[in-house]
């Protein structure tokens, strides 16, 4: 059995409305799954970006002290992270330090309350990849939804 739960679960949670932590949780400790394949309605559209320590134009990591972060917030957006003003970013783990995800009932919405949302966030005293975030959900390729996976190597090298 892998109990390991997906980075972007809260896409799943804000879709479907169910809570897979809970879920997992309750399985896990011998109770049967609450809900059916079933009864799983998907409504809306949901985005996450995840925030890495690193130079946006680079990709390197960006260790260091953070001396302020102020996550976003309001109807629709949630903010998983573990960071603080304060907190020193190791260099020796995965870089992210946060997971930024908006629902909205449509697509275009999503967009408009993702970039909202990024440009509340405040993360000072290290690097961060927020910039590229706000580049790409501005681009036309990510708004019109024609993209590959060969689309962002593309993206990079003629930004």
């Amino acid at each position: 059995m892998n109990t390991r739960i997906q980075v972007e679960h809260p896409v799943t949670e804000y879709l479907s409305g169910v809570d897979l932590i809970t879920q997992q949780i309750l399985v896990a400790g011998g109770e049967k799954l609450q809900i059916k394949q079933s009864d799983i309605k998907l409504s809306g559209h949901a985005i996450e970006c995840r925030i890495n320590a690193e130079d946006p134009e680079t990709f390197l990591p960006s260790p260091g002290k953070i001396s302020i972060f102020h996550p976003p917030g309001g109807p629709g957006v949630r903010t998983d992270s573990h960071i603080y003003s304060g907190y020193t970013v190791p260099p020796n783990y995965d870089s992210m330090i946060a997971k930024i995800i908006v629902y909205a009932e449509d697509r275009e919405t999503a967009i408009k309350k993702m970039l909202f949302a990024l440009g509340e966030t405040v993360v000072e005293g290290i690097k961060t990849n927020i910039s590229l975030h706000k580049r790409l959900l501005k681009s036309d390729f990510f708004n019109s939804g024609d993209f590959t996976i060969n689309t962002l190597n593309a993206f990079i090298k003629e930004n």
